[in-house]
């Protein structure tokens, strides 16, 4: 099985690959910096037609939407949230997220039974409000409807997609505080990816599979 993981530098990106890696799957991570086995910005269409280039001919298994941007953590209603911090998350979030898909289909296409996987969160749940985040918020929303719309265009094709919220995880975007540790959200993760099927494309669960309102 061929695996490609965005946000693969660090996290749960990398700790999704290194699991798959030490199961002996083949690995593919993308990551902004230089030292990333396939570079990939994804807020630059340039940089994902270089990417899919790159790929050639391969064929994607499982492809795991993972890099994301938390930007306005901690921002003052009255004075915070700028137009910027608004245009670059949902570049990556959202338009980031849609364009890794497309440039990627092919590669999904030559796989059979292909699995699509967006990390979104319950902070993009309308069914969750206690304020604050504003921007993350929406943005992770943006994603849940963006992969609720990928899987019924998708499912005639063959390819199951999955939306998951990775937990309150201590990576540096989830802080010491955080509720569990990458290796429980990696874990938990690579289960229900294991079991999305087309039966349940669509989906929208937690990291230890509980079902999670819209």
């Amino acid at each position: 099985m061929t695996i490609l993981i965005t946000g693969a530098s660090r996290g749960i990106g990398a700790g999704l690959a290194a699991h798959y890696r030490s199961e002996g799957q083949e690995v593919i991570g993308t990551g902004r910096s230089v030292t990333a086995q396939i570079q990939l910005d994804v807020t630059r269409p340039q940089s994902h037609a270089a990417m899919a280039q790159a790929l050639g001919e391969t064929a994607i298994d499982l492809l795991v939407c993972n890099a994301g941007v938390y930007l306005d953590k901690g921002a003052d209603l009255d004075t915070g949230y700028g137009a910027d911090l608004w245009a670059q998350s949902f570049a990556t979030n959202v338009t980031g997220v849609f364009l890794t898909v497309q440039a990627l289909l092919p590669h999904l296409r030559r796989a059979e039974g292909a699995k699509l996987a967006i990390i979104a969160s319950q902070m993009g749940s309308t069914t969750r409000a206690p304020g604050g985040s504003y921007i993350y918020r929406a943005s992770k929303a943006a994603a849940l409807n963006l992969g609720r719309n990928l899987a019924t265009d998708l499912a005639r094709e063959g390819i199951a997609v999955g939306i998951y919220h990775p937990g309150w995880v201590q990576t540096d975007m989830g802080g010491a505080a955080a509720e569990i540790t990458t290796q429980d959200a990696v874990r938990g993760l690579a289960a229900r990816f294991a079991a999305l099927s087309l039966e349940t494309t669509g989906c929208f669960e937690t990291w230890d599979g509980r079902a999670h309102a819209y």
